[in-house]
């Protein structure tokens, strides 16, 4: 299992100066760290950054969003990573400073490598000064900010520096209201102790499962296994009655009276069935809040 965790933060909020001290940090404790980079432009220039840290494996989503440069690019990358650098331990993945973290979290959720996975958490990186002008973003970038903040697993409130004494401890209070789960450590320059991101996020999880981010947590995940064929008008019947809490759903179903599975997708209460051409194992990836009691077929 590789140790997972998305860095999460609005643009300029410094994601890339936390990833390159995280990145040395783990290299010093004797393990061997990954990076997958998402920008939107043809050239990424914080990846430079980090193809200078010899040693560090690297793959690159560009020309868009990772939350919707389609599924297929990411799990490409992700596959291709797995696959060249088998004795990889962590692995980092910094979205773009516009990627809302839900549908982040379910481009890196497949099921084709599910098992391979343990997701610890999103590392939000809070720009403090921004946060003070947050009133002066669009509706839509303000959402967007406030979105990042809300599915935090752990937060750093960075740029503290420039604050006064009174702003900051107006701003912690605010953010803390706000996101009341996650820890909050007041940053200059993302400047952290990786293993105290660890600790902060392992005492919050629960007993952990394959891809899990934990009961409890403001965002989790869980992956449904099936091992018979299933009935479509039934399982969409199951997916109608599920809570609001589910905020996306993905995996590769085999259907009765179906010679392949279909990839079967779910989000905002709609229902999407593509027929492959070949057998994968039946998995559903489930990512949203209070996952805990939901199972396929319900318990009666």
């Amino acid at each position: 299992m590789i140790d997972v965790y998305l860095l999460s933060g609005f643009l300029g909020s410094g994601k890339t100066s936390l990833l390159v001290q995280l990145i040395d940090q783990v290299n010093k404790q004797g393990r061997q760290p990954a990076v997958l980079m998402n920008e939107f432009g043809e050239l990424n220039i914080d990846s430079q950054i980090v193809e200078e840290k010899e040693e560090v494996p690297l793959k690159e989503l560009l020309n868009g969003c990772i939350c919707c440069t389609g599924a297929e690019s990411t799990e490409a990358q992700l596959q291709s990573l797995l696959t060249d650098y088998p004795n990889v331990d962590v692995l980092f993945i910094e979205t773009t400073g516009a990627a809302h973290p839900v549908e982040s979290l379910d481009a890196v959720y497949s099921p084709l490598f599910a098992d391979q996975l343990d997701v610890k958490g999103i590392i939000t990186v809070v720009d403090a000064m921004r946060w003070l002008d947050r009133d002066k973003l669009s509706q839509r970038m303000l959402a967007l900010f406030l979105e990042q903040v809300r599915h935090a697993h752990f937060m750093l409130l960075n740029k503290a520096d420039l604050l006064t004494a009174d702003q900051l401890a107006s701003v912690t209070m605010q953010v803390t209201q706000f996101n009341s789960f996650a820890p909050l450590v007041q940053t200059t320059n993302a400047k952290i102790d990786f293993s105290y991101i660890e600790k902060m996020v392992d005492a919050a999880s629960a007993p952990k499962h394959a891809i899990s981010t934990g009961s409890g947590l403001p965002l989790a995940s869980k992956v449904l296994s099936f091992e018979k064929p299933i009935n479509q008008e039934h399982f969409e019947d199951w997916v109608r009655s599920l809570p609001d809490t589910v905020y996306r759903m993905k995996g590769y179903i085999q259907l009765e009276g179906s010679r392949y599975s279909h990839l079967f997708q779910y989000a905002y209460g709609m229902v999407n069935w593509i027929p492959e051409y070949m057998q994968i194992p039946s998995k559903l990836v489930l990512i949203g809040e209070q996952l805990s009691s939901i199972e396929y077929p319900p318990e009666k």
